[in-house]
């Protein structure tokens, strides 16, 4: 699970608006705006906020602490990318 602020802080350290956001997960612009809006945890139907995890894990987000006791977010380095991808080989 991921929480409001994490959003908000993955977007913003990625530089995309809640629209690319929204098209990157296959939801709705409306869904980014009322997840971001949300206290804590955005309630979600099943599989929507995963989404919107995956799709920001996939653009270089590592979700990092308790998303309701200390959120936070971190870019991964192209190089820990790199790295990783050569030793799954």
């Amino acid at each position: 699970m991921i929480s409001s602020v994490q959003i908000r802080a993955a977007r913003g350290l990625l530089n995309i608006s809640a629209a690319e956001l929204a098209e990157k997960a296959d939801v709705t612009w409306k869904t980014i705006q009322r997840f971001e809006s949300a206290n804590m945890i955005p309630p979600s139907r099943a599989g929507t906020l995963e989404r919107v995890k995956e799709a920001l894990e996939s653009a270089g987000i590592e979700f990092i602490g308790d998303p309701l006791n200390s959120p936070g977010v971190r870019l991964r380095r192209q190089a820990d990318d790199e790295t990783n991808n050569r030793s799954e080989r």
